[in-house]
Order: structure tokens, then C-alpha cells, then sequence
């Protein structure tokens, strides 16, 4: 019985520290420095006792390194939906469509969005290409995804984080 409830400790302390540390890292992804320094002193503090326990047992028990990694893949999880959910954020868009295309230029600026738009040159498609850039909100990707697959399905999208934006509005 005693086995069951250090392997139980082991799980849910793993879970808590691995989760501090897929948040401490998505967080400091955003620049958030000192929150993140705060973040890794509680994180090591708990990995050092769980990790200090767990191996003072001897090995003969398999429960101990199960529960170790169930509690390791179960923080992960939950470390990276807190972050999802938690970290607020700014998403870049980046959009190659067709230039004659216009349904999907007027759909975004008829819902307010701010973008830029670049005309392209292509050696392999005849078929004059433009290049929109969108910064939004992480909270309206889907919104902004589904008007853009709805306005044009074969458009091309390349989406990723955005560390910063200095001057310019956001939706």
C-alpha cells in the first residue's frame, strides 16, 4: 500500500512541475522573463525532491518509473493546454492567393481587419499572385482561418506566433 501512495505522489508531482515547465517555457516565448526565472526556481524545487524520492527506492518495483513518466507525459499535456488558453498572444498570417481574387480582400476588410498586401512574381505560375499579411489576435485565428478557407480554399496559409508588434491595430 505504501508503494501505491509514493508511486500516486511521484505521478501528481510530476505532473505539477512538468506543467510549470512547458508553461515557464511557452511563457518566456513571449518575453516574459522574470515571471519565467520565478517559474523554473519552483519547477527544479520540485523536480529535485520528487526526483530525489524516486530514486531512493530501489528499482525492483516497475510502479515507481510508470508512475514517474505517466506523471512527465500527463504534465506536458496539461502545460501545453494551460498555455494554449492562458497565454494571450499575436498570430501571423500570411496568405498567397490569386490577384483577381478580390472575395477574400473584401471579406477581411469589411470585418475590420488590418493587413498589408504584396504583390508577387513567380517563375513557375503565370497567374499573377498577391501576398496578404495579417497580425491577429491568437483568440481570432479560427475566426480569421475559416473566413479565409470560406473566401478562398485553394489559398495558401503559413500562420505562426508573433513575438511583438510595435504601431498598427489588432482584432
Amino acid at each position: 500500500m505504501e508503494i501505491f501512495l509514493l508511486c500516486g505522489k511521484i505521478f501528481f508531482a510530476r505532473i505539477l512541475d512538468v506543467t510549470i515547465s512547458t508553461f515557464r517555457q511557452n511563457i518566456m516565448l513571449k518575453g516574459k522573463n522574470l515571471i519565467g526565472g520565478c517559474l523554473a526556481f519552483l519547477e527544479i524545487l520540485i523536480w529535485f525532491f520528487v526526483a530525489r524520492e524516486a530514486l531512493l527506492i530501489p528499482i525492483e518495483n516497475i510502479f515507481i518509473p510508470i508512475s514517474y513518466a505517466l506523471g512527465y507525459a500527463t504534465g506536458t499535456l496539461l502545460g501545453a493546454f494551460l498555455s494554449k488558453n492562458l497565454i494571450k498572444g499575436v498570430i501571423g498570417i500570411q496568405v498567397i492567393t490569386d490577384e483577381d481574387k478580390k472575395e477574400l480582400v473584401n471579406a477581411l476588410k469589411i470585418r475590420g481587419y488590418s493587413f498589408n498586401i504584396l504583390a508577387l512574381e513567380n517563375n513557375y505560375n503565370t497567374t499573377p499572385k498577391i501576398m496578404i499579411f495579417l497580425e491577429v489576435n491568437k483568440k481570432s485565428l479560427k475566426k480569421v482561418q475559416n473566413l479565409i478557407q470560406k473566401n478562398d480554399p485553394d489559398a495558401f496559409i503559413a500562420i505562426s506566433d508573433t513575438k511583438q508588434v510595435y504601431n498598427g491595430s489588432l482584432k
